[in-house]
């Protein structure tokens, strides 16, 4: 059974850093797009960043100079990086996988008003919260 397991959330202040961690079992993570969205309150769920499994990554514009996807293959987790955090990063973040979605659609590429429902597979969330 796929399952995905977020961590790495938490309160962080403004300029902050935060690395989160995506811990797959069930299933081999590198076979997958893995991707990371957020939602924040009263606000729709969007994309973060993604990994593919040659290793190719694509992020969205609003974040793509402050944030960086990697993987371990040997510990089936996908990372993201996080830096110069702001209190609009605010939001629960949730990883995802598919095996069928091209990452490109996190980044625009072709444009996709919801690509979180494209997502077939999703953790349970992680918290993180930027505030002084």
């Amino acid at each position: 059974q796929l399952q995905l397991v977020e961590s790495g959330g938490g309160l962080v202040q403004p300029g902050g850093s935060l690395r989160l961690s995506c811990a797959a079992s069930g299933f081999t993570s590198n076979h997958y797009q893995i991707a990371w969205f957020r939602q924040a309150p009263g606000k729709e769920r969007e994309g973060v960043s993604c990994i593919s499994p040659d290793g190719t990554t694509a992020s969205a514009d609003s974040v793509k100079d402050r944030v960086t996807i990697s993987r371990d293959n040997a510990k089936n987790t996908v990372y993201l990086q996080m830096n110069s955090l702001k209190p609009e990063d605010t939001a629960v973040y949730y990883c995802a996988a598919d095996s069928r979605i091209p990452c490109s659609v996190i980044a625009g590429i072709p444009p996709v008003q919801y690509p979180h429902r494209l997502f077939a597979s999703w953790g349970q969330g992680t918290q993180v919260t930027v505030s002084s």
